[in-house]
């Protein structure tokens, strides 16, 4: 198993890092209308999984926004999926208040299964590590990026970068 840091305190995640090459582990996730979502879901479009401790902070807030901008410019078979374990409502309330139209934000506060899949659940602290994965339309994994430090920001430029290969 992976860890992080959160403000430098090192943290052991559950589960197993999906591996790049390897078919994306399926998932269910919950909609802001609190419907169940699954990898089937996207099946034919290029799918980022951009998994965040919680909207309702400035790192988080900065990243989610960053993505809602880069969405609008990528091709219609591409989806951007904001994971954290708010509550829908929580999402729901911010992505009004910031005006967010590109992304799609789920929750894994339900299943609580997501975040094991993808070996990015802070279990000790309830919350998701930062991480970006990239699902082809395949359904196979072309990208992750496990960020170490918590509070810090993802490498964009990579993640980008990687979107656009996968939807090619």
């Amino acid at each position: 198993m992976a860890s992080v840091t959160f403000q430098g305190k090192e943290l052991q995640l559950e589960g197993p890092l999906p591996k790049v090459g390897d078919k994306a582990p399926d998932f269910v996730l919950t909609s802001n209308s609190l419907e169940p979502v699954t990898l089937k879901d996207f099946a034919g479009k290029t799918l980022a999984l951009v998994t965040v401790p919680s909207l309702d902070t400035p790192v988080c807030d900065v990243e989610a926004r960053h993505f809602n901008e880069e969405a609008a410019k990528l091709s219609d078979n591409v989806r951007i999926v904001v994971v954290s374990r708010d509550l829908p409502f929580a999402q729901a309330r911010w992505c009004g208040a910031a005006n967010i139209r590109n992304v799609q934000t789920l929750s894994d506060y339900l299943e609580r299964d997501f975040g094991k899949r993808y070996g990015v659940a802070i279990e000790k602290l309830g919350l998701l590590a930062r991480a970006i994965f990239v699902v082809d339309a395949k359904g196979i994994l072309t990208y992750g990026q496990l960020v170490p430090e918590v509070t810090h920001e993802p490498d964009y430029a990579a993640a980008i970068e990687a979107i656009k290969k996968a939807a090619k």
